[in-house]
């Protein structure tokens, strides 16, 4: 059962607590997006509950643990279950991070920032190929939140990320958000970064929450997504959206979840940003 394309709308990241809701009430959201690896099994309620989801919805699959920046090669057993999963699902979109986060069998709960040279970007183009062929299949990289700045890298990171694209021909799943905290943290302008990003190569994009605490030169924010959506990042979605166009875009929120009720809320405020756009074209 090939899943349904994924809509130029604002759809929700689906976490466990919330299926039996989502199931139950079959909301009006345009689309879902599941972690690969929660899926990462042959069977069960959550598998149970995912083939009833995507007869009814779009859905696509984002991964966050194949740390595809390591030094260490591409694991050869989580490259396999994800072929697995994909070949089983066939999702609208799969998409992965521009980071790693494991290396000599050790796995950190993060995903952790490349310095931006030609070595890690040779290495990522390489990587991304792999994961493509593998899939058979387009992929999205996501860029991520970062809290340190390697003083060697001789790239910005959107250069970095559309050189990426450009030689591997993978999509981009553009985080606004982790533009934004980027922006503060390593003080750059976040309208700079949107500008040199392809606009051809955004498949999506992504909205959630930060969290804001003194560091030692000034504020320091951190991508916890444990609350709403930013002031600040809203009226960057919207020079985003004008810049690119309108692009699927999801609500993500993984720590401290609250009801249902208030992803939607963030889902319809993001919907009337891409309602502007809508009517601009028109």
């Amino acid at each position: 059962m090939r899943a349904q394309p994924i809509p130029t709308s604002v759809g929700i990241g689906l976490r466990p607590s919330h299926v039996a809701h989502v199931l139950q009430h079959r909301p009006a959201v345009p689309f879902f997006e599941l972690h690969s690896e929660n899926l990462f099994c042959a069977g069960g309620a959550l598998w149970d509950a995912f083939d009833a989801l995507r007869r009814d919805y779009p859905v696509s699959l984002h991964g966050v643990g194949l740390s595809l920046g390591s030094a260490d090669p591409l694991d050869p057993a989580h490259l396999a279950a994800l072929r697995a999963l994909v070949q089983r699902a066939e999702p609208a979109l799969v998409s992965e991070h521009v980071c790693w986060g494991a290396i000599g069998g050790r796995h950190y709960n993060d995903l952790l920032p490349l310095p931006y040279t030609e070595e890690a970007l040779e290495l990522m183009v390489a990587r991304v190929g792999q994961l493509q062929e593998a899939l058979g299949r387009r992929v999205l990289v996501e860029n991520v939140s970062s809290y340190i700045h390697f003083s060697h890298s001789a790239l910005s990171e959107w250069e970095f990320l559309a050189a990426l694209a450009a030689r591997s021909g993978c999509g981009l799943l553009l985080d606004v958000n982790n533009v934004y905290v980027n922006s503060v943290n390593h003080g750059f302008d976040a309208q700079r970064f949107i500008d040199g990003i392809p606009a051809d190569a955004v498949g999506e994009l992504h909205l959630a929450g930060f969290t804001r605490k003194q560091g030692l030169g000034g504020d320091l924010l951190i991508d916890s997504h444990d609350q709403r959506v930013d002031a600040a990042v809203w009226a960057l979605y919207g020079d985003t959206l004008a810049r690119l166009g309108a692009r699927p875009t999801l609500i993500e929120w993984d720590q401290h979840l609250p009801d249902f009720a208030v992803l939607e809320d963030e889902a319809r405020l993001a919907t009337e940003h891409l309602d502007v756009v809508a009517a601009l074209a028109a």
